[in-house]
């Protein structure tokens, strides 16, 4: 793992990139790729998503698999980047606050400075408050693999050695308390978005001063997302 460092004319750019208004800046479509798990379940039945509330939903990963387009005039097309969570609460509670949060960004290591900085906008323009506040920055290589389409719900997720996840389709055996139904939507706006049972999720990073390392849970999102670049 090799923490991200910038300096120089490298942090000015990256700097810029993050800060420019959109209003100055253009950018074709994105399109790609998304993945999302937490450590709570997000298929679920009522009785049993409500014992978790307050108690656990506080960290969320996020990946994004973008195959083409350019945010604020850089391009990213064939790009990838994790946010890593820590929210106060539960993340998506309608009675509670997750606020504030701290985050983590972890970039692919074939990235340029210059993408990063884009993607750090992208990120926080996709998650808003919850990606607000950075308080780590990684490089990694990145794999973000969908075993045929996401209506397979099958996928694979891996950053280096600081997060892996690997998910299938949701079973009838895998009901908790029966009646599951989507508890909680994805933490951003996606085309299309289909829940997912996660084989297994972890999340080893020092960025935080969490860990996560769970198994079976019906806690995951694959999605496809088309985003204006602009």
């Amino acid at each position: 793992m090799t923490t991200f460092r910038i300096a120089g004319a490298a942090l000015a750019a990256f700097l810029l990139v993050a800060a420019l208004p959109a209003a100055t800046l253009g950018g074709a479509e994105l399109r790609g790729s998304y993945i999302e798990s937490r450590n709570a379940e997000i298929y679920a039945s009522h009785c049993f998503a409500n014992s978790e509330v307050g108690i656990m939903g506080d960290l969320a990963v996020m990946a994004w698999d973008i195959e083409q387009g350019s945010f604020r005039g850089v391009s990213l097309a064939g790009t990838r980047v994790v946010a890593v969570v820590n929210a106060s609460s539960t993340i998506g509670n309608p009675f509670g606050d997750p606020l504030p949060a701290k985050a983590m960004l972890i970039f692919d290591e074939a990235t340029s400075v210059l993408q990063r900085g884009a993607l750090a906008a992208f990120v926080k323009s996709q998650a808003g408050e919850l990606t607000a506040n950075v308080v780590h920055t990684d490089t990694a290589p990145i794999e973000i693999d969908f075993h045929g389409n996401i209506h397979d719900r099958i996928a694979t997720l891996r950053a280096g050695d600081i997060v892996s996840l690997e998910t299938r389709e949701i079973r009838g055996s895998d009901s908790l308390c029966h009646l599951d139904d989507i508890y909680y939507q994805p933490l951003v706006t996606l085309d299309h978005a289909m829940p997912a049972f996660a084989i297994e999720q972890s999340f080893r990073g020092d960025g935080l001063g969490h860990k996560m390392r769970e198994y079976k849970r019906s806690s995951a999102y694959l999605g496809t997302f088309a985003v204006n670049g602009s």
